[in-house]
């Protein structure tokens, strides 16, 4: 018997990557980072391989060794490096590792010596996120170290790549100057005899909406597990997370009675109080406390007083509602129930936070469907 778990459809996930697939001429690096956005990295890698997609992303060196240590032998990027990392092992393994400065290149340098093997690299330009990548003043510098170091035979660019501020709002005119940025530093590159097998800007919102920047290549994220990055369109995407437990205990109150700490909120009448196993230790967030929406007996609830640890309470009236019962904090809302991004607009995320939060936790993880398993193989 379960108390509470996160259900994962593999199925959807394949399905997700699918439709993407077949709505662009590029190829599809599925992004599994952060434990596949809570999901499960390796089911999920192995759920979007079988839906289409022919290359994997990954933040950090950690989660593609990880990848590579679990035999997935497709191409992997990893992007997130520090100074004094030790990139001799993703080289090895054969991990596509991303540079943007100077300093990444001549490591990259370095590690290809010590591994002694081509590290197979992909330089990052700055086209207006201000996060990672090299801006424009210091791109022409960072090509030139590239070149040199792969008419040295110690590196091959495989590809250039940058990342959209804002492609969740298609509309938005920071991605058409983004988009002639990174055409701009393709021209760069290409003056410094770069000319990259992958080019690629696109992120989830990018491939749904923008086919001018698919490029060779396109990077979905959190489309990937059917969440759309897009508010209000959901591009025939399906959620592949539901999140739900059963019900520990039921209790009737009198009016006036104040719930959960603080008492934050009081009973406005004899009524049943239903207590959930599930608390911010597992993902809820606390800022949902007197919001957060719970499917429970058929009907939408609302959470009652302060999210706890380990628990929270409904307030479900004179409802036929037991022990053991199932209450759903979200899913793909099929039957009128909530979805994560229902849950991240009640307190102010957005869906990926909350995917993220209750696939990271400990709560057991059950996978449906067959999509990238031995069985469906």
């Amino acid at each position: 018997m379960w108390q509470a778990e996160v259900r994962i459809d593999l199925d959807a996930i394949r399905d997700n990557v699918a439709l993407m697939r077949a709505g662009t001429t590029a190829e599809v690096m599925a992004v599994v980072k952060g434990d596949g956005y809570g999901h499960g990295m390796l089911p999920s890698a192995r759920a979007a391989l079988a839906g289409g997609a022919t290359w994997l992303g990954v933040a950090t060196l950690g989660e593609g060794l990880a990848l590579r240590q679990a035999g997935v032998d497709v191409p992997v990027l990893a992007w997130l490096h520090s100074p004094g990392m030790p990139l001799h092992d993703g080289v090895a393994a054969g991990i596509d590792l991303s540079a943007s400065s100077l300093q990444l290149v001549g490591e990259l340098v370095e590690a290809a010596r010590r591994a002694e093997r081509q590290a197979r690299v992909h330089l990052k330009l700055d086209t207006g996120l201000s996060r990672g990548g090299a801006t424009a003043a210091e791109w022409p510098a960072v090509l030139e170290a590239a070149a040199k170091a792969q008419a040295d035979g110690d590196i091959d660019v495989v590809g250039v790549w940058s990342h959209f501020v804002s492609a969740d709002a298609p509309s938005d005119e920071i991605t058409d100057r983004q988009l002639a940025a990174f055409a701009d530093g393709l021209a760069v590159a290409e003056r410094f005899g770069i000319a990259p097998r992958y080019r690629h800007i696109a992120n989830s919102a990018a491939t749904l909406t923008r086919p001018d920047a698919h490029y060779d290549l396109v990077r979905p994220g959190i489309a990937v597990y059917g969440l759309s990055p897009v508010p209000g369109e959901t591009f025939g995407l399906r959620p592949a997370m539901t999140a739900r437990a059963r019900v520990a205990q039921t209790k009737r109150v009198p009016a006036g009675q104040g719930v959960s700490y603080g008492h934050i909120y009081f009973t406005k009448r004899e009524t049943t109080l239903a207590l959930v196993p599930l608390g911010y230790a597992d993902g809820v967030p606390r800022a949902a406390s007197n919001s957060g929406p719970v499917q429970l007996g058929g009907k939408r609830r609302t959470v009652a007083g302060r999210v706890c640890m380990d628990q929270i309470v409904l307030d479900v009236g004179d409802d036929e509602v037991a022990a053991g019962d199932v209450a759903t904090l979200f899913g793909p809302g099929d039957d009128g129930g909530p979805t994560a991004d229902d849950w991240a607009e009640v307190v102010g995320t957005i869906n990926y936070e909350i995917v993220t939060r209750f696939g990271s936790s400990r709560i057991p993880r059950v996978y449906d469907g067959t999509a990238g398993t031995v069985t469906s193989a």
